[in-house]
């Protein structure tokens, strides 16, 4: 059942005037359809003003602080986004003692003051809090604001990078497990979050794949027209810490016939590797989104090389999305988090699978396999994930 006329707070890692895209801010859009919807930036720290205060955004902020500007702007009919005028301590730093559960809560005490002279103005009442992974600021919402509903998002393994793991080992399950509901758009990510609330949900990825049409394509980038086929390709960010190098060097050396196509900015890693040297791995660079699709139509088998580690065998890999909506022949690494696609992709278990896997992708593809994947890729939309959203909330009866 579709949740209607309610007043939503969410609350996050990013701002609404951040140009880059984010679970968050698409389901606050998704939210804002039926429902009054205030999306709440963090609030700067100390750290961040001395670090970025050069930085657009930070002078943006602090130009309303200090000179007392509006702060809450209307987004649409549904939609409002607070600036909290104010400055927090940064406490990350901090060991985990009974000192920074103080200043944290007292910073949580500052965000969520900010919070209610919103909510006032806007005349909000028995609101929903969702909070997307904010663990720290957002810690005693739930206390402060008082909500008729407190849910709590997970869409990363966080807990693989070092500055959230910190504290975040502690702080997270013990913000689940006071949640009224945890939802995660990965079914990794909500079998942790069941050890901690029985009221925990796999919610999906929602993904637009809009651009990612077979059909619009209509010219041949020029530096693949000449690549020979087939051609094995991955899209993306050419990273060590996420991608098997040893594996794209293995499958370029006993395939030399295979053209592995690279796209995307590399670490120093990528760099230095023997890849640059094999006369059929060809790096295409960063290209824009608008251009992705142009190339991934030319691809005959997408891969997605990952190593299996900590920070990827939660996260939710989108780009498989992107692959499937062009029809495309897919080989991955099989994680967990994969395992929505087991239907739909060729997942391996050993660098010697991606070998048989590609050959057997290259030789299985046909209309049918390609018109599956565009439906199946197609049916992982916003609106489908929020619903999913929806049900929990229907679920726990707030």
């Amino acid at each position: 059942m579709v949740i209607k006329g309610r007043d939503i707070v969410v609350v996050g890692l990013q701002a609404w005037d951040n140009d880059i895209g984010s679970n968050c801010k698409n389901i606050a859009a998704e939210f804002a359809k039926d429902n009054r919807v205030l999306y709440v930036n963090y609030p700067l720290d100390r750290i961040t003003i001395k670090r970025d205060k050069a930085k657009v955004p930070v002078e943006k902020r602090l130009d309303l602080i200090n000179h007392k500007k509006n702060n809450l702007v209307k987004i649409n009919d549904n939609m409002w986004n607070l600036f909290p005028n104010c400055i927090i301590e940064s406490v990350n730093w901090l060991p985990f003692t009974f000192l920074f559960r103080f200043i944290n809560k007292k910073n949580n005490k500052i965000f969520a003051s900010e919070i209610l002279t919103a909510i006032e103005k806007l005349h909000f009442k028995d609101i929903i809090v969702f909070n997307d992974s904010d663990m720290f600021r957002s810690f005693h919402l739930k206390e402060l604001l008082k909500p008729a509903l407190c849910i709590y998002y997970t869409r990363d393994n966080m807990m693989s990078v070092d500055y959230w793991y910190k504290h975040g080992r502690k702080l997270e399950p013990e913000l689940m497990a006071k949640s009224d509901v945890v939802c995660a758009n990965s079914t990794y990510l909500s079998e942790i979050a069941k050890e901690h609330n029985p009221n925990s949900f796999y919610v999906g990825q929602g993904c637009d794949v809009s651009a990612f049409n077979i059909s619009k394509i209509s010219s041949i980038p020029d530096d693949i027209k000449n690549i020979t086929s087939p051609i094995v390709g991955y899209i993306g960010a050419l990273f060590s810490l996420r991608l098997d190098i040893e594996l794209l060097e293995m499958i370029a050396t006993k395939r030399p016939d295979w053209s592995i196509v690279l796209i995307g900015p590399e670490d120093d890693a990528f760099k230095k590797s023997k890849l640059h040297g094999m006369g059929n791995v060809h790096f295409l660079g960063l290209k824009t989104g608008d251009e992705l699709p142009a190339y991934l139509a030319y691809f005959d088998v997408a891969i997605n090389p990952q190593l299996l580690n900590e920070t990827t065998i939660g996260n939710y890999p989108r780009k498989i999305d992107e692959y499937l909506a062009m029809g495309k022949a897919t080989v991955a690494t099989e994680t967990k988090a994969m395992s929505i696609f087991t239907d739909f992709t060729y997942l391996a278990k050993t660098k010697e699978d991606y070998l048989t896997l590609i050959q057997r992708a290259l030789d299985e593809d046909n209309d049918e396999k390609r018109n599956a994947r565009i439906e199946f890729a197609r049916s992982h939309t916003w609106e489908n994930s929020v619903a999913e959203i929806y049900k929990a909330i229907n679920f726990v009866g707030k």
